[in-house]
């Protein structure tokens, strides 16, 4: 399971293929990857069938996708980009992690408590707003999902609270927020939310706060090594980027 995002940039590829199949595309790759790449906790007999079954369309996808490189929507390889033939597609892989999350409550608590209002970025005194649109309700709900295969959204059963300036908030209402706003246009590109141009620069000043600033090397390297989220998320930031220089939106689902 995984929450994709897309940097939605009328490129050459896009003329020719739809939002769908380039999602397809997307989940195709990334599966290979994992299965070509030797990661025992992928590969099933359903899931190899499937990879063999699908190697014309394996070499179609690589053929076509070659001009991804090239394009200014591409995102960097090396953030969590492994596998990922369409060149603005990522993703986040699901459970979010414990770790990843307790990491996040202590940036957005940090964040809170050292700048001063007048100077933190937009979405964090939106967030704290008591009419914040960003409830929580929406992850709440996904913390009570188990999938029958024993799949879970999130390691954590309970969100982790927040203090002082921050009392009425949890990690729900920072994965809320993350999860941008519902898309109208879901049945055309599939995806249902989105991350609309006229947020992009909020998003962007919010998670490089969180993600990026004051964070000294020694504990970029122990959340990447111990983990898949923060270097997804520094993906999902990149992908921001992306999408405000080039006056585009970021998808999500």
């Amino acid at each position: 399971m995984s929450l994709e995002f897309a940097v939605q940039y009328p490129c050459a590829l896009r003329a020719r293929y739809s939002e769908q199949q380039l999602r397809e595309w997307g989940r195709l790759s990334n599966l290979h990857a994992r299965l070509t790449t030797g990661d025992t906790s992928v590969p099933s007999l359903e899931k190899l069938a499937w990879v063999e079954n699908a190697r014309a369309e394996i070499e179609l996808m690589q053929t076509e996708t070659m001009i991804c490189p090239s394009c200014p929507a591409c995102l960097p390889e090396s953030a969590a980009g492994d596998g990922e033939a369409v060149g603005c597609l990522g993703r986040i892989t699901y459970p979010i992690e414990a770790q990843f999350e307790k990491f996040l409550a202590d940036r957005v608590q940090l964040a809170l408590d050292t700048v001063d209002s007048d100077d933190q970025p937009r979405l964090l005194r939106i967030l704290k707003d008591p009419e914040s649109p960003f409830d929580g309700e929406g992850t709440k709900e996904l913390r009570r999902v188990t999938t029958p295969e024993g799949l879970r959204f999130f390691e954590l059963r309970l969100p982790i609270g927040l203090s002082r300036d921050g009392a009425r908030l949890t990690t729900d209402n920072v994965f809320d927020l993350l999860a941008g706003f519902r898309s109208e246009d879901q049945e055309e590109t599939t995806y249902l939310r989105e991350l609309p141009f006229s947020a992009t620069a909020d998003y962007y000043d919010f998670l490089d706060l969180i993600l990026r600033n004051d964070l000294s090397q020694s504990e970029i390297l122990r959340l990447t090594t111990r983990g898949r989220n923060y270097s997804q998320f520094l993906r999902v930031l990149a992908a921001i980027e992306r999408a405000e220089a080039l006056n585009a939106r970021v998808l999500l689902d």
